[in-house]
């Protein structure tokens, strides 16, 4: 990856991580996905590769990912869907024309329209959103207890319980601010 950028926080559920292109959204701002061409390199991490990506595009990226933001965490809190978010998830969703295809390997993949259709890649996060928010997948939709992060995550773990859109992040952030808390109280 080229120096400058903030590393991608990847995890295994796709529009999650999208959202997660922008992080600590309460705090100081990280935006992950500045250019055009850092969105092509995220999309190509998951396996949804394109050629390029316009200004317009990754204009059109970041609105999806905030109204799954949005819609996320409406959903986790168990309030009712933003209108406006909902309408941006469906749009970008029948806008895309990929397809789902076997490997060899017995492995889903997507394959996109054109190597240029970022609106098919956007339209496959769109979708897993969608099936997340509605409740089809085994798990929960939560928010990060870190107060400058409050990012949705899926938890999948077996009790339900986890308290942190990702431990090696959040997670060690908060449990290093209680230690030394204690230890400077001590």
């Amino acid at each position: 990856m080229p120096a400058g950028f903030p590393e991608f926080r990847l995890g295994s559920v796709l529009a999650i991580s999208f959202t997660g292109t922008l992080s600590e959204r309460h705090g100081e701002p990280v935006e992950r996905i500045p250019t055009p061409q850092r969105l092509v390199d995220w999309l190509a991490v998951y396996g949804l590769a394109v050629d390029s990506c316009t200004p317009a595009q990754l204009e059109l990226a970041k609105e999806l990912r905030e109204a799954i933001h949005a819609a996320a965490t409406a959903a986790a809190i168990h309030e009712a869907l933003p209108a406006a978010a909902v309408a941006v998830i469906n749009d970008c969703s029948v806008r895309g024309r990929a397809a789902a295809v076997l490997t060899p390997e017995g492995e889903r993949r997507w394959r996109l329209s054109s190597p240029s259709a970022v609106e098919d890649a956007l339209g496959v996060i769109a979708d897993d959103a969608i099936s997340i928010i509605a409740g089809e997948r085994d798990g929960r939709l939560a928010l990060c207890a870190s107060p400058t992060c409050q990012a949705a995550f899926f938890d999948t773990s077996q009790s339900r319980t986890r308290k942190w859109c990702d431990m090696n992040t959040c997670g060690n952030r908060q449990k290093k601010a209680r230690f030394n808390a204690k230890r400077t109280a001590s």
